[in-house]
């Protein structure tokens, strides 16, 4: 029995976690086991290294993933040189099973968030026995409670938010601290909460600037001459669309989102005399050594992936539900966004304390 695994879209803490838990449950089986480098891309153009207990010695405390991966290698709109281009993208899924095929491979594990588990979706109905282990550090896979890597994000987020604190109570400014989240503003939320946040701005809930500076002077007429502004990149105003930096073609998502934390910093400067600040965490959020609870939940990913190979469960992505690992469809994965709304427990939480979210209207 000879399994592959590989990692796909952007880097996060866990990576290796799940390749050693995946690697080390299927040595015990006595089954062969290869990496495929650079995510699908390894799968296209057959590139691979095997795994064996040394390979994978060590790497549960490293952040990243020995394998490499890729966010823009679709083998279904192969778009990489010299196979594809971006003016002209090619299905090259045929090929890539075919290489699986030839190289004994019996079953394939895909570590990815929503594009990597759709590619791996389609290999399902192409015929090729696949397994989905969910991972992204936003948090907003709905068939599980929590992917891995979200945890050790938070983390970074949290500390950065406790770290502004002093400076902005010493300086009476306004911090602005930019977390990740696109879509989700489950880091910014739960960062907030953590790190005392008190104006938190989600994508979900489109801000208003009156209510923002209204919440600054409220807490200024209360003798709080600083305010901590905890802020996602998706965040925009209720009449306006989401920051956008630049545009990448031929990228998956082409939108490269960057500058709403400045934006809020200005619009603050011009109502109220107070000094703001911006830190922007970017992809500080994505590095370095995975939590524990990261580590455990992405090693028990691996081994349920393995589990579900030797039952011949194939199509289906593991699960964390009431912290037990269970397993849901690729279908059921992929089919919608986690995202924040209104009424779940973290929003009531933060309002209970006094957070606000910059939209009095949305959220009372």
């Amino acid at each position: 029995m000879k399994i592959g695994i590989l990692t796909g879209g952007g880097d996060c803490p866990g990576l290796n976690a799940v390749v050693r838990g995946v690697t080390k449950a299927a040595l015990k089986k006595g089954w062969d086991v290869v990496g495929f480098r650079d995510g699908y891309k390894g799968v296209v153009e057959g590139r691979f290294m095997p795994l064996d207990d040394k390979a994978v010695s060590g790497i549960i405390i490293r952040g990243g993933t020995i394998l490499g991966t890729s966010n823009t290698a679709n083998p279904f709109a192969y778009t990489l040189e010299p196979l594809g281009s971006v003016k002209a993208p090619k299905d090259l899924s045929g090929l890539a099973v075919k290489n699986l095929k030839n190289m004994g491979v019996k079953a394939l594990v895909a570590i990815g968030g929503d594009g990597t588990l759709n590619i791996a979706y389609k290999l399902h109905k192409k015929g090729f026995p696949v397994v989905g282990v969910p991972k992204t550090i936003d948090n907003d896979l709905s068939a599980t409670d929590v992917t891995f890597g979200f945890d050790s994000a938070l983390k970074v987020a949290t500390e950065a938010v406790d770290n502004v604190h002093t400076t902005a109570e010493s300086h009476h400014r306004v911090m602005i601290v930019e977390t990740m989240g696109r879509y989700a503003g489950w880091i910014a939320l739960r960062s907030g909460i953590a790190g005392g946040g008190d104006i938190i701005l989600l994508p979900e809930i489109p801000y208003i600037a009156g209510d923002i500076v209204k919440a600054i002077n409220d807490r200024r007429r209360r003798g709080k001459h600083f305010s901590i502004v905890v802020v996602s990149e998706g965040a925009r105003p209720e009449d306006g669309e989401m920051t956008v930096s630049r545009v990448v073609e031929g990228s998956p998502d082409p939108l490269r989102l960057g500058g709403v934390s400045y934006k809020i910093a200005s619009l603050i400067e011009k109502n109220i005399e107070v000094e703001c600040r911006v830190v922007v965490l970017g992809h500080l959020q994505r590095g370095g050594s995975p939590t524990p609870f990261d580590r455990w939940l992405a090693t028990g990913f691996g081994v349920s992936a393995v589990d579900l190979i030797e039952q011949k469960r194939f199509g289906r992505m593991v699960a964390l539900n009431r912290y037990s690992c269970q397993s849901v469809t690729l279908a059921e994965a992929v089919g919608k966004l986690r995202r924040v709304t209104p009424d779940c427990l973290e929003i009531r939480t933060a309002l209970s304390v006094g957070s606000t979210f910059g939209n009095a209207g949305i959220v009372k």
